[in-house]
């Protein structure tokens, strides 16, 4: 997919992503992607060599190999949405070596599962494609559901099974946050003292967080559940695309400041996400967006869109599961070579 196929499909958005100049955060100032990342950013951290050595592989995988992005398959939403509702739609995908067939075929730099896919068929494809470990989820057969993150595994289990790295979830202004925050931080500490790399997804749960709209994917407080993640030392924060801001002032609850919203954003779904990008210690951690949930018709636009965004304001990649696995898999592949086409396409800068 070339520069004016990629225009094609942003439709009527084009012109403000495409040609959009940011004059909030400078791009002099962040940490940009790119084929030296490790060596110019990581390689000044704490990190093991063989932290370093599983993110280089990573960075090296699939078809954005050496561009310093990321486009990586997640699909822990046989727990976190249930099986039938994530593989009904194509049930070839109940089964995990197609999980990971997906990901080699697609060309992605890894794959992002639980901890049972993974280990299903770890010693077929461990030394073929980058694997992430999810450790903890949300089960939804308790009743009521608690919506919590429990672990389903150990940092242990993940390492044997020849994970590279393991990722987690943390609902930020959830009652249980304060706990998850310490198991997370915990598994992460132990993840580097074993030489893997750590992925957090970056999340929001607080029914107070809507109120005239829904700011669980506010800039400012997703903003914030960023900063939070890289404080304890997440590598690669995964976050929802911000929608809307002022989420701070709209819950009246915690500190902000003015600037955040008269100078460091605007309304641009870039400028919004540069801020998300700039609490990741301005960018030195990646910056890794969602793809969310699957519409259907639109799901290839919307994709590319979210991949222009991220891009264009500083970040790493895309992150794009159900988009893909809900479909036959030559569709899949399809639709994560566009995102992937994205990153490639040199017309598409950093805004």
């Amino acid at each position: 997919m070339n520069y004016d196929q990629i225009a094609e499909l942003l439709g009527a958005d084009a012109k403000k992503l495409l040609e959009h100049k940011s004059t909030t955060i400078d791009k002099s100032k962040l940490h940009l992607p790119g084929p030296d990342f490790i060596d110019r950013v990581f390689y000044h951290t704490n990190r093991k060599p063989q932290v370093l050595r599983n993110l280089q592989a990573t960075f090296n995988h699939g078809r954005l190999g050496g561009t310093g992005y990321l486009s990586l398959l997640p699909v822990d939403q046989g727990i976190e949405h249930s099986a039938g509702a994530s593989f009904a739609p194509n049930p070839d995908y109940f089964d995990p070596e197609n999980i990971v067939k997906l990901a080699i075929e697609g060309g992605t730099n890894g794959v992002a599962s639980t901890i049972g896919v993974l280990a299903a068929v770890s010693r077929k494809y461990a030394h073929k494609i980058p694997f992430i470990v999810k450790l903890n989820h949300n089960e939804l057969l308790t009743y009521p559901n608690t919506y919590d993150q429990i672990m389903f595994g150990s940092v242990e289990e993940a390492y044997e099974l020849g994970a590279m790295g393991v990722g987690a979830t943390i609902y930020f202004g959830s009652e249980d946050s304060n706990r998850q925050i310490q198991e997370v931080a915990a598994a992460f500490e132990r993840a580097h003292e074993l030489g893997m790399y750590t992925v957090l997804w970056c999340y929001l749960r607080n029914s107070e967080f809507k109120r005239d709209q829904d700011y669980h994917t506010a800039a400012d407080l997703t903003g914030q559940a960023n900063h939070i993640g890289v404080t304890i030392q997440a590598d690669i924060i995964k976050q929802k695309l911000p929608t809307n801001n002022g989420g701070f002032k709209a819950i009246k609850f915690g500190k902000t400041h003015d600037k955040v919203y008269s100078e460091l954003t605007s309304d641009n779904p870039i400028d919004l996400t540069r801020y998300q990008v700039a609490n990741n210690y301005m960018g030195r951690a990646g910056l890794i967006n969602s793809g969310g949930a699957s519409k259907g018709e639109s799901d290839l636009a919307d994709a590319v869109t979210t991949a222009v965004v991220n891009k264009r304001a500083g970040g790493t990649g895309l992150i794009s599961g159900r988009k893909a696995f809900q479909k036959p898999m030559k569709e899949g592949v399809k639709l994560l070579n566009a995102i992937q086409d994205v990153y490639l396409e040199e017309q598409i800068d950093i805004a």
